[in-house]
């Protein structure tokens, strides 16, 4: 019988062919008599982490902190007996902060958080040290609700993220609404998790210090068949990218998302009731559909923005050939960047420029010391939805 049985083997495999795979031993886990708390990173009483990694057959573990190459640090981690890797910060400030294990020259995410960047390509975790305006507060919440609807101008069917004032409810005074834009690798999740955008609408309306508006995160890559971000090499995006996916994503906004949220809430329909603002490639995006609609639109900004400067727009560049028409028309026009930004700098100085010599009125807003980074775009969106929808230009 065993004979027979080895030959039918021969013949299933002379049939099939040999297993794609073999079963390999998997990779080890922790203890179980060990708690978890002991291999996973952690906030402590202090405001100090510990970064903490099990990986018992790493040779070098080390944790990168920090946004951008300009201002990341990296820390070796020391290895215990039982294959946990960990160091310990010094206390810091309330703030949400973004880092990454280095694993013998790879780049991961923290396995043990579950809270990671929200990115087309996640490879950063984040850590939240309370007491600032980013917590979630015991105050009236707002609700964050996620829409699907088919975009006739993309021929896709597309996501959209809602903020809604706490006791919003259809058929109520019309509401002013803020469409921002995330910046590039991102999702729509980037601003809502990363930017902590109902956390912000939540505290500074609790204080008094924001009027009662909707805010509307469309993703900003369209991913038509002509501009898939993946398929340009960073060195090309500006050149052929970029145009591709704005001139989409704007015929997007005006015929499809505008549209969606004044159909499915209550809202405010003139100019002076829409507000327009954006963060990297976002603030291009908002530039080019501010400048070429600017009759719909009575409040914009660009955080960090990539600007004609660098990717030319006709629409945009006409606009701003008329500059009484832009000063009649917008109540705030704000421009923000970081001093040390490597990445748009030169973009938001070029157009700082140009509006002074076109005499274009609007706020500028240097933050000293940060690039490219979250730690300008979270702060500089608290403080214009703070300038929004106010007197005497309601």
């Amino acid at each position: 019988m065993k004979i027979k049985l080895h030959y039918l083997s021969l013949f299933v495999v002379g049939l099939l062919g040999t297993p794609p795979f073999q079963a390999l031993a998997l990779p080890a886990t922790p203890a179980a008599t060990v708690p978890v708390s002991q291999y996973v990173t952690s906030l402590n009483s202090d405001n100090s982490v510990t970064y903490r990694l099990f990986a018992p057959k790493a040779k070098r573990v080390s944790v990168v902190v920090g946004s951008t190459p300009d201002n990341q640090v990296t820390q070796d981690l020391q290895r215990d007996e039982s294959g946990v890797w960990s160091w310990t910060s010094a206390a810091l400030k309330p703030n949400l902060y973004e880092y990454y294990f280095d694993i013998d020259g790879f780049r991961s995410i923290d396995t043990g958080s579950r809270f990671t960047k929200p990115q087309r390509q996640v490879n950063t975790s984040l850590i939240l040290v309370p007491g600032g305006i980013l917590d979630e507060r015991a105050v009236p919440h707002g609700d964050l609700r996620r829409l699907t609807y088919h975009s006739s101008a993309l021929q896709a069917e597309r996501q959209i993220y809602v903020w809604t004032p706490p006791g919003y409810k259809a058929g109520g005074e019309p509401l002013p609404v803020l469409y921002f834009y995330h910046g590039f690798g991102d999702t729509g999740l980037s601003a809502i998790t990363q930017g902590r955008i109902p956390q912000i609408m939540d505290n500074l309306l609790a204080e008094g210090k924001i009027k009662p508006m909707l805010v509307v995160v469309p993703d900003t890559e369209t991913n038509i068949q002509q501009a898939v971000a993946e398929n340009f090499p960073p060195v090309e995006r500006r050149k052929d990218f970029y145009p591709l996916n704005a001139s989409a994503a704007d015929k997007e906004l005006m015929q499809d998302i505008i549209p969606l949220i004044d159909s499915r809430f209550t809202t405010r329909k003139e100019a002076a009731g829409r507000a327009l603002a954006g963060l990297s490639q976002g603030g291009y995006q908002a530039l080019v559909s501010g400048m070429s609609h600017l009759e719909s639109f009575g409040w914009l900004a660009t955080f960090s923005g990539v600007t004609t400067t660098t990717v030319p727009n006709e629409a945009v560049s006409r606009q701003l050939t008329q500059p009484k028409a832009i000063n009649q028309q917008l109540r705030n026009f704000t421009l923000v960047v970081g001093e040390k930004d490597g990445v748009t700098g030169k973009d938001i100085a070029g157009l700082k420029s140009e509006l002074e010599q076109q005499g274009v009125k609007f706020t500028y807003k240097l933050y000293p010391g940060l690039g490219h980074e979250m730690d300008v775009w979270r702060p500089a969106y608290a403080e214009f939805v703070q300038q929004l929808f106010v007197s005497p230009h309601q």
